[in-house]
């Protein structure tokens, strides 16, 4: 059993859907490792990691109107301000999907569906440095 470390960083562009699906599979391709476990960490609060469609844009359009009417970027419904009206929102919409993904290795291919891809999800408005962490656990 080994274990494999790599951070990626990623620049956004305020509020979008970034596919790292190739970052991941490169880091995946990377290692020694034939079976087994990546795990990926988001560290940040206010972005957040999705498999999700990535076959058809429109996808990544319907998620980012959907989120937004679901948590209004009102500073008024919010206490937490601190750094503009997509403070509280970006940290409610973090809460609601996901900051660790965990994903198989099979036969050193990393397992996702026909039209699955990995994204970064970032819920800030303002251009963000991103973190993400991917630990590959196996054989």
């Amino acid at each position: 059993m080994i274990q494999f470390f790599k951070e990626i960083k990623i620049k956004t562009n305020g509020q979008e859907l970034i596919e790292i699906t190739s970052n991941i599979l490169d880091i995946v391709e990377s290692t020694s490792i034939k079976e087994g476990i990546l795990n990926l960490s988001i560290l940040h609060t206010s972005a957040s990691l999705l498999v999700q469609e990535n076959a058809d844009s429109d996808v990544k359009k319907d998620l980012l109107n959907f989120f937004d009417s679901t948590v209004p970027m009102d500073p008024s419904l919010y206490i937490h301000n601190i750094e503009g009206k997509d403070d509280m929102p970006a940290h409610i919409k973090t809460a609601l999907t996901n900051t660790h993904i965990t994903l198989s290795i099979r036969s050193k291919k990393l397992i996702l569906g026909t039209w699955q891809g990995i994204y970064l999800f970032e819920h800030r408005l303002i251009n963000q440095n991103r973190t993400i962490l991917a630990h590959i656990i196996g054989n």
